[in-house]
């Protein structure tokens, strides 16, 4: 019986994983498209396990699970009605980690969040969902202001050395970068309100945050000149999927220092 070359499994997902550099005891913050993967038996469950099997137990596999949907509904939106608006805050439920999907995030992070042993941490709309033996540590706590800052789960993942995977992912979507923004010597990235909705005194009702405008639309450039400008960046197929892995310190810190000199 033929087998197709480009229909993939568990194993060879994982195989694929420890060739581009992922290995036990490794805390990888991953991106993913399961699309991008191709035909997978298993689909996204194959996937997390593969990314599971190559870090082991003592590793740390994080993915983000943010929640754009419970944002103000005209973040997003400036066609709204001011009656939809009110209808649409009245409405909006609290965020649950247990429960409410991620948005944008891909169906791997969706699956990745609901798996037993897998702590999402408790941000309202910047939450990462973390499984290993630090789990606890990287996601258990997540202050309300400055969402993506060095106390945030980023900041943990910094301080563990962390390595990312771009696994099909666009080179743009890389949300460790956000942690640069924050150390900005430039006037680029002003101070922004965020409403949200939240249980305050028994009662559901919407209040503010404080953070920053972040903006991602050079990530992309800054990931071109990362990867050309050092040999941190290791690349290979996992799947069919472009996939590449490099050390976040190390990008963060480039970040930083790129933003600086290119952003105005």
């Amino acid at each position: 019986m033929e087998t197709s070359r480009n229909l993939h499994t568990r194993q060879t997902i994982a195989n694929d994983l420890l060739k581009l550099g992922v290995a036990p005891g490794m805390t990888v913050i991953a991106h993913t498209s399961l699309r991008s993967i191709g035909r997978t038996v298993g689909g996204a469950v194959s996937v997390i396990s593969a990314l599971e099997d190559a870090i082991g137990e003592t590793g740390n596999l994080v993915m983000p699970t943010q929640t754009e949907q419970l944002c103000e509904p005209d973040e997003y939106d400036g066609s709204l009605t001011a009656d939809e608006i009110q209808m649409i805050k009245n409405g909006m439920p609290l965020y649950h980690p247990d429960l409410t999907p991620t948005a944008y995030m891909g169906f791997i992070a969706e699956t990745f969040r609901k798996q037993k042993g897998v702590r999402r941490s408790d941000h309202p709309h910047m939450s990462f969902a973390a499984w290993g033996a630090d789990a606890e540590a990287i996601a258990g706590h997540h202050p309300l202001h400055y969402a993506l800052s060095g106390t945030s789960p980023l900041g943990r993942l910094y301080e563990r050395g962390a390595q990312i995977l771009l696994l099909g992912a666009p080179t743009d979507s890389n949300t460790s970068l956000h942690l640069a923004e924050y150390n900005q010597s430039n006037t680029f990235v002003k101070p922004k309100i965020w409403g949200v909705k939240m249980r305050i005194d028994g009662a559901e009702r919407w209040t503010t945050y404080t953070d920053i405008n972040n903006d991602s639309d050079d990530f992309g450039r800054i990931f071109d000149d990362f990867r050309t400008d050092t040999a941190l960046v290791r690349e290979g197929r996992i799947g069919d999927a472009p996939s590449f892995l490099m050390p976040q310190r190390e990008m963060v810190d480039y970040a930083l220092d790129w933003m600086n000199r290119n952003r105005r």
